[in-house]
């Protein structure tokens, strides 16, 4: 073991143990386990031990780089921050998340997975797991005696796994093989024509403990959503996110098509996005947000719900760059495509970006509509996290709502270029109390780095406008 090394907690390792000999009784033949984890930018990294490893794993843990989790899209280390190529990568402590142990059934020989977590060499939680993010966020609500209930929904295309370039895999007119027309929301053709693509899906989500629940065809050909049941857990509720989209894109590739999570993959159609449900319950099971009716607002939405969503409201463009992480995030971002573009809300209305669905007093939520498909769910979950807190604890006005029904004018109060979220970011005074003075300082480094990568970048669009012109 490396110097420094902290044993696990035994409760822990016990469970682990049980954990595996599940796993071992159910699938015997099992000799290969992928572990894993995500980094900044939501993307699963980790690596694949042997058999004769998994018990030695799960008693004493392993070691990976730090910056494991602090990679860029592409997988590259990023210049300028700590735990890179600027200090050596140091490793730091690992182990496996309990729980998080299921088979993988689209492997071709017997493989298993499971989540880890990192580490410092004194057993601590190391500041950039994004694991760590959540429960560091979710603490304050903690303390108030209160759990948090959410659950994720993820629209993403499937494409035409063999075309040459990004199509999206289009249900043909009968008799007349031309792609149908329109963007067929809600078709229940469209979900026929992908059955067995669903069915194996639903298995494998079985399979894995993850609660995939309703299926849609979303507002674009091509386009699904995905909704995950509620939990009380907010890091399980991302487990579950992060494994989904995992499974989703597995799945698609054995049917020959090619799961596409990016917030905008295609200009004139929708774009995709993650939506979170959230509601707070008391130590009595009791919704919080259906208490303290003597401020109750009409409709009836109690104060702590308003304050809530003041707080998601006041946070929201600080936390842009979270919600929306990449360059191509920002081409959803656009009033006329149905995306939510300022911070506004209301009751049973899809142009906001705060909704409060349609329920009753035990099951009363919010809904945050901006972040897309692409986006990490532990760091978003995070930021909603801290913006409502933010308002609880200070009372935060969330202003005028949006009445059932209204039309509204769209502005813009949302950063909707890249550099501009990463600079509002970069001077929130809020995020930094709930996700980490440090990790805010590298986040805002770490993105301004791949957004400075992609803009030097010379595509086809500068020929395009260019070429020619000048």
């Amino acid at each position: 073991m490396p110097p420094g090394f902290t044993h696990m907690p035994k409760k822990q390792i016990s469970k682990l143990n049980a954990e595996l000999k599940r796993l071992l009784k159910s699938q015997s033949n099992t000799d290969v386990m992928e572990l894993l984890i995500a980094d900044l930018p939501g993307v699963l990294r980790g690596k694949r031990i042997r058999g004769m490893e998994f018990e030695k794993t799960m008693r004493d843990g392993f070691c990976l780089p730090g910056g494991t989790v602090l990679l860029d899209t592409l997988g590259d280390v990023v210049d300028g921050i700590p735990w890179s190529s600027l200090d050596g990568d140091p490793d730091i402590n690992a182990s496996v998340v309990p729980g998080s142990m299921a088979p993988v059934p689209w492997a071709k020989r017997p493989t298993a997975q499971a989540l880890y977590r990192l580490h410092t060499r004194d057993g601590d939680p190391f500041f950039a797991d994004p694991r760590h993010i959540v429960e560091r966020a979710a603490e304050p609500i903690h303390k108030m005696g209160l759990k948090i209930v959410m659950a994720t929904e993820f629209e993403f295309y499937l494409l035409d796994g063999k075309a040459k370039r990004p199509t999206a895999r289009v249900s043909k007119v009968p008799g007349l093989g031309r792609p149908q027309p329109g963007p067929q929301v809600y078709s229940p053709d469209d979900l026929w024509d992908i059955e067995n693509f669903l069915n194996d899906l639903n298995d494998v989500c079985d399979a894995q403990n993850i609660p995939a629940g309703t299926t849609t065809s979303e507002f674009a050909p091509g386009q699904f959503e995905i909704n995950l049941h509620h939990v009380n857990d907010p890091v399980l509720a991302c487990d579950h996110g992060i494994l989904l989209k995992r499974a989703v894109k597995a799945v698609a590739r054995m049917h020959g098509f090619v799961a596409c999570f990016m917030a905008k993959p295609f200009e004139e159609d929708s774009g995709s996005g993650l939506h979170i449900h959230m509601s707070l319950v008391d130590k009595n099971g009791q919704n919080y947000f259906s208490q303290n009716k003597e401020k109750m607002a009409s409709p009836p939405f109690s104060a702590r719900l308003r304050h809530a969503v003041g707080g998601l409201a006041k946070t929201m463009a600080e936390s842009t760059a979270i919600f929306a992480p990449n360059a191509n995030s920002y081409r959803r971002l656009r009033p006329e495509m149905f995306a939510p573009v300022e911070p506004n809300w209301g009751a049973n209305h899809r142009n906001v970006a705060l909704r409060i669905p349609v329920s009753d007093e035990k099951n009363l939520r919010f809904e945050h509509r901006v972040s897309g498909a692409d986006a990490n769910p532990y760091l978003v979950t995070a930021a909603i996290l801290a913006g409502v807190h933010h308002g609880l604890k200070n009372k935060c006005d969330p202003g005028r709502m949006v009445e059932e029904g209204e039309i509204i004018t769209l502005k813009r109060k949302i950063p909707n270029r890249w550099d501009a979220a990463i600079d509002k970011f970069s001077r929130s005074k809020i995020l930094p109390q709930y996700l980490g003075e440090d990790y805010c300082r590298i986040f805002a480094a770490h993105r301004r780095y791949e957004s400075q990568m992609f803009h030097n970048v010379v595509t086809d669009a500068d020929f395009d406008f260019y070429l020619r012109a000048v």
